[in-house]
């Protein structure tokens, strides 16, 4: 087993290695100058624009060869330095990715868990009740369906616009303080609730479809008949059939909560929701190579992190796995 780990570990440095070069390549390859936006800022530039532009490329690294950036960029990561974000200037990449990080986790954590947590529950009981199966899959199958963007304006469109129960844009209002207060926290709710039910309601779906094809896969399995032939409670069976069933589902949402510091990004855009999906929108959209290295590195340590924690939950949860690494099967 430890000689299994070390060589999957082995794995995800290579795979973090070349991912993070293709992060760090990509953004420099890009067309446009994100100097020359980052001087459309400032005004009364016109006599020392040259200089103030070769300042800023030299101290951005950006007048060094490809090569020596490159270098350069693994010995700051090591070092905890990720840059100077050039759409924030001067505001050091890690704060603003600090700043924009705890509204994707206030928002995406409890929005995929609960929705994982309702969708296996509700795909487990449709997988074995064919008269609740043929009324809830049409409704599964439109959520799953639906593009996040779509459902999140019709949803903005209903709630915030016709009936005008919550706000549809940013994470607070302008009028109160922020800070740990009531008066507070009850707006942050009402701007979140939106955001929240429509990544739940779209998620949903999926994880209930999900769970309803294992349960039917695995009660038609021989277990499930030799057990059924022995007498075995239609209760006893379906939650054998829940346990070998929920494993592919286990994966899924490791993986969907490591994606989560990349945020929603469409359903940020329509309610102008402050997360990292949105921010790195903004970093594109200026060519800030430090900013989109930044949030990208944040995906990828949370997407090989998320997948080298499946590999020791399998081990735990399915006896199956744990045998097989220990080479007792």
């Amino acid at each position: 087993m430890g000689k299994y780990l070390s060589k999957k570990l082995l794995i995800y440095l290579i795979t973090f290695f070349i991912a993070v070069t293709i992060n760090w390549a990509i953004p420099r390859f890009m067309p446009g100058d994100p100097i020359s936006i980052l001087l459309s800022r400032f005004s009364g530039l016109e006599g020392g624009r040259e200089i103030i532009e070769g300042q800023f490329v030299q101290s951005f690294g950006l007048n060094q060869p490809l090569l020596t950036q490159y270098f350069n960029f693994w010995r700051s990561l090591f070092a905890g330095d990720l840059g100077i974000s050039i759409y924030v200037f001067p505001k050091p990449v890690i704060n603003v990715i600090k700043e924009a990080i705890i509204y994707d986790i206030i928002l995406l954590v409890p929005a995929i868990i609960l929705s994982w947590i309702v969708g296996n529950k509700l795909g487990a009981y449709s997988g074995v009740n064919r008269k609740a199966d043929n009324i809830m899959m049409p409704f599964f199958y439109f959520l799953t369906s639906a593009p996040y963007f779509w459902f999140a304006v019709v949803v903005a469109f209903i709630f915030g616009v016709k009936l005008a129960f919550f706000p549809i844009s940013n994470a607070y209002s302008s009028t109160v303080q922020p800070g740990f207060n009531l008066p507070f926290i009850f707006d942050f709710l009402k701007h979140w609730f939106l955001p929240f039910l429509t990544l739940f309601l779209v998620q949903l779906g999926g994880w209930a479809i999900g769970m309803r094809n294992m349960i039917i896969y695995e009660r038609s399995s021989n277990y499930s008949k030799y057990m059924e032939s022995l007498g075995a409670s239609d209760r006893l069976i379906r939650n054998y059939g829940f346990r070998n069933g929920i494993l592919p589902q286990v994966t899924g949402l490791a993986i969907r909560l490591g994606t989560v510091v990349s945020g929603a990004l469409l359903t940020e855009i329509v309610f102008s929701y402050p997360g990292l999906g949105y921010l790195m929108l903004r970093a594109i959209l200026n060519q800030d190579y430090f900013l989109i290295q930044g949030c990208f590195l944040f995906i990828v340590i949370m997407v090989l992190a998320a997948n080298f924690i499946v590999d020791i939950i399998y081990m735990i949860i399915d006896p199956r796995v744990r045998l097989s690494y220990s080479g007792e099967v």
